[in-house]
């Protein structure tokens, strides 16, 4: 029931499904940036107090 709601929308609206999946891609992205940003700082800080 659901499977085939989403194969109707995939099916109807190809260019909304591209947009989301860019979308989705995209805050994955800056997310993984973010992350690598905080973790090389903490670890930069770690080093300076040693």
């Amino acid at each position: 029931m659901v499977v085939d709601a989403i194969v109707n929308i995939v099916s109807n609206e190809p260019v909304l499904v591209g947009m989301v999946v860019v979308m989705l891609a995209f805050v994955f992205f800056i997310y993984l940036m973010i992350r690598r940003t905080v973790t090389g700082f903490k670890e930069g800080m770690e080093k300076g107090r040693r």
